[in-house]
């Protein structure tokens, strides 16, 4: 199957961010809200990123036109009908995730493929909340996604091999790296991922060291491009919070308890990069 129109469902951080490299690789993109001013909000930050392309001359301003011109923002789901594709990049949040699940599948044409961004939920449970879960697959980017290369895909129970290909196809036409991983709760990258940023949370919390010191020790002493308490503002801790407990009550096991500090800072509306206040304080 060939991919010329995607939908995405999501106008935050991840779906901006995938509307964006699918824009840029000459597909047609059909990014999708309940807010006009979520919507509002995506295009700027595309527009900002484009701008930031244009500065740093990875690409000319013809590109940018081009790649707006592929946009199209509405709140109208019924727009995804036309969609190949649509990739479901809404928060992490299981109930609100198979609610859209069930609206998209009873929009999209029956040979429409439909993925999930999920960073931990069960690929095979959200395949289930629609009529075609031999055509769902786990598409896992990576924010910011202008920027980092990889998408991890990940298959269900019911995802069939030509779903995969496609997938597959997908992935490099965008420009990006696929890596498969087994559908277990985060997957291959953020069951090693997550852990760690916990664990860095727990460091702190204990007073062991300053959020600057564990940042600053994990980038000079182990090769991080980022301190993992930096990387936590970056993804959002609610975010965090949200992978940690499915890690929690999916494995039974204490190792996943989520540090005490990171619940209270999400409790506390201290959601990093997107608050303006995480570990650290941003502008």
């Amino acid at each position: 199957m060939q991919i010329r129109t995607v939908g995405v469902v999501g106008a935050g951080t991840m779906g901006n961010g995938i509307a964006q490299v699918c824009a840029m690789a000459g597909l047609k993109v059909i990014m999708v809200d309940i807010s006009e001013a979520a919507l509002a909000r995506g295009e700027q930050t595309i527009n900002a990123s484009l701008d930031r392309l244009v500065r740093k001359e990875s690409i000319n301003a013809d590109a940018k036109a081009a790649a707006l011109a592929n946009l199209v923002s509405t709140t109208d789901k019924q727009a995804l009908a036309e969609a190949d594709l649509v990739i479901e990049a809404a928060t992490e949040a299981e109930a609100l995730k198979l609610a859209i699940l069930k609206d998209i599948d009873a929009i999209v044409r029956p040979d429409a493929l439909i993925a999930s961004n999920t960073s931990s939920i069960s690929i095979t449970k959200l395949a289930a909340a629609t009529s075609r879960p031999d055509r769902f697959i786990g598409t896992h980017f990576f924010n910011p996604v202008p920027v980092l290369a990889l998408v991890e895909l990940i298959r269900g129970l019911q995802t069939s091999d030509e779903t995969q290909a496609a997938a597959e196809a997908f992935v490099a036409r965008i420009g990006k790296t696929s890596i498969n991983a087994r559908n277990s709760p985060g997957f291959a990258v953020n069951r090693i991922l997550v852990p760690m940023i916990n664990e860095a949370v727990f460091v702190l919390q204990e007073g062991l060291a300053s959020a600057e010191d564990i940042d600053a020790g994990m980038k000079l002493g182990c090769g991080q491009p980022i301190g993992p308490l930096a990387l936590a503002d970056l993804i959002g801790l609610d975010t965090l919070l949200a992978v940690m407990d499915v890690f929690y009550h999916s494995f039974n096991d204490s190792k996943y308890r989520p540090a005490p500090l990171l619940r209270e800072m999400v409790e506390a509306g201290y959601l990093g990069r997107k608050s303006g206040r995480g570990f650290h304080r941003y502008d």
